[in-house]
């Protein structure tokens, strides 16, 4: 007991040395827990989503970058394909297609226009308000409502593509009708619009609006007029597209088979290199992207090993020199009669009590992080994509 209070007596003396020594012991513990820990939850939310996502169509091209725009909202988009796609399905009897329009964010949440049926493909229920039935209401995901502050009642604008570019997309402000509640999945971080919201604000559907005040002039009201666009009661009728709505961009279309023989023969029917539309199973590719992620983990687990030994070995110098620079304390213990087995109880105990409270520090850490190692994961996902 005298070993630990005399040990105790010294860190406590000694206080920002012995911070640094906890810290530095903390982050030696919990990083590789919380690597690892990272690691699996994000594996586990890729693959959960591949596999609730039956088939994507897309532009041929980059393979991952369809299943990640079109299964995970990134901002790394491929070509855009056209509603064709998504017809030729239909007509086709073989699935239900969910066209995909994802080219635009609102305060960074990504905007999804797309249908109705993609809720019930997702299982997507609505905690707050309702879910979006005309031109301009969006309907947002939880953690994006929660990071817009905004729910039903509020409104949200969509963010602009380039402010010189008087030919491209105006802001759109549109009505939050709805929330939906937490899925833990690339859902939460989204808003959702019906998919004609969505051409509206690349400026392929538009309607005409009196924006000139009483009193007001041309100039002033055209400056007003490009800050933003709103669909209202008053206007919406006024709405329209032009062109073919064949023609009308997608990012992806999600497709649901309706058995294995529908999907075998969909897959078929873009086997040809030479076709513009490509289809690709989710979740071979993240299966092959969980693989390199695998390879990656393993030597991100040795490179782990090899700082922790050299985190371990600059902790053992910092206590030796610390050790050294008390040479005459311990030839006063000497002389008062102490052993060599009572230093080297002393010396164990000092490092007993800075691993005990490293290992208190790393703790809280660690148990916070795996409780919610489901969100952190797929921010991180959302994030790094």
């Amino acid at each position: 007991m005298s070993a630990l209070f005399l040990a105790a007596a010294n860190l406590r003396f000694h206080w920002a040395r012995t911070l640094v020594l906890v810290v530095a012991a903390a982050l030696v513990l919990a990083v590789p827990v919380l690597t690892r820990t990272l690691l699996a939850q994000g594996e586990a939310q890729l693959t959960a989503r591949a596999n609730a996502t039956p088939l994507l169509l897309g532009t041929r091209g980059s393979r991952l970058d369809l299943v990640m725009a079109g299964a995970y909202f990134t901002d790394d988009l491929p070509e855009p394909t056209t509603m064709a796609a998504s017809e030729a399905v239909w007509d086709s009897g073989l699935g239900i297609p969910v066209p995909l329009h994802t080219a635009f964010t609102t305060g960074g949440a990504r905007i999804v226009g797309t249908t109705l049926d993609y809720f019930d493909l997702r299982a997507l229920d609505v905690a707050e308000g309702r879910g979006f039935a005309l031109l301009g209401e969006a309907v947002l995901g939880s953690a994006a409502a929660a990071r817009l502050g905004a729910g039903p009642g509020d409104t949200v604008l969509s963010d602009p593509e380039n402010l010189f570019d008087l030919d491209g997309a105006y802001p759109l402000e549109m009505d939050v009708v709805g929330v939906l509640a937490p899925t833990g999945t690339p859902d939460d971080e989204a808003a959702f619009v019906d998919i004609k919201t969505a051409w509206v604000i690349a400026g392929i559907g538009h309607g005409h609006d009196d924006i000139v005040a009483e009193g007001e002039d041309l100039s002033a009201a055209a400056a007003r007029a490009v800050q933003f666009a709103r669909i209202t009661p008053e206007n919406i009728d006024s709405f329209h597209f032009h062109g073919d709505p064949a023609t009308y961009p997608v990012t992806a279309v999600l497709v649901a088979p309706y058995d294995e023989r529908s999907a075998t023969i969909l897959r078929g029917r873009y086997l040809d290199a030479e076709g513009p539309v490509q289809a690709v199973v989710p979740r071979d590719v993240v299966d092959a992207l969980v693989a390199r992620l695998l390879r990656i983990a393993s030597l991100v687990d040795a490179v782990t090993v090899v700082v922790g030994l050299a985190a371990a070995l600059a902790l053992g110098l910092a206590l030796f020199l610390t050790w050294r620079l008390r040479a005459p304390e311990m030839r006063t213990a000497f002389a008062l009669g102490a052993g060599k087995g009572t230093i080297a109880r002393l010396a164990l105990a000092e490092v007993g009590l800075v691993l005990l409270a490293a290992l208190a520090l790393a703790s809280p850490i660690v148990i916070i992080l795996m409780r919610n190692a489901d969100t952190v994961a797929a921010r991180l996902i959302a994030l790094g994509s």
